[in-house]
């Protein structure tokens, strides 16, 4: 607390029994990677954000901004979107390889966390969906386009690597639950996340 201002920051904690622990050493090349899309910029890189609108540039949190259809505060205080009950769902029914959220460190820290050593993955640009906040963070901070895939989620909070024979039924299970869950790329034998 300071002033007016308030820093709220909250966490859990998960227990998951050794047998029912996901192994990414099952993951191997050509595996898709299925990407469940965020509803904002979920709980990171709100200090860039900050820095980006309110010093930088002078924004006011009840300013309306045209290209987001709504004033900042509104964009800012979207809630994160919580998987947890679509993917136990899935857990349940498919042979899930492994899983990543994409938080703090977006596409390039998160999604090799889920990968064994010496594999990679190809994202598919067109496959994610484009939420104006991520277009105007990189206009306004000149961030790297690029980057912002080591920054921001960009519009993917979390990313499921199935072997291909699941996808139909993969994205039946997600979609149930109104996830919007799409294949946005595939596992690759070059130990690098590239988004094409």
């Amino acid at each position: 607390y300071q002033g007016n201002h308030y820093d709220l920051a909250g966490y859990t904690t998960g227990v998951v029994d050794k047998y029912k622990m996901l192994n990414k050493q099952q993951v191997k090349p050509g595996d898709l990677i299925i990407g469940l899309p965020s509803s904002g910029i979920h709980s990171n890189g709100y200090s860039l954000v900050r820095k980006i609108f309110l010093k930088d540039h002078n924004y006011n949190l009840n300013d309306y901004i045209p290209s987001l259809n709504k004033k900042l505060f509104e964009e800012l205080l979207i809630p994160t979107t919580i998987y947890v009950k679509g993917v136990l769902d899935l857990i349940d029914k498919i042979p899930v390889a492994s899983i990543a959220h994409i938080t703090g460190g977006g596409f390039i820290e998160n999604i090799p966390r889920s990968l064994p050593s010496g594999l990679g993955v190809v994202i598919e640009e067109d496959k994610i969906p484009k939420l104006p906040i991520f277009d105007l963070l990189e206009k306004l901070g000149n961030i790297d386009h690029q980057e912002m895939y080591n920054i921001f989620n960009m519009g993917i909070g979390m990313t499921i690597i199935i072997n291909p024979q699941y996808r139909e039924e993969t994205l039946n299970i997600l979609n149930k639950h109104h996830y919007g869950a799409r294949v946005i790329g595939l596992v690759t034998e070059n130990n690098t996340v590239v988004i094409n």
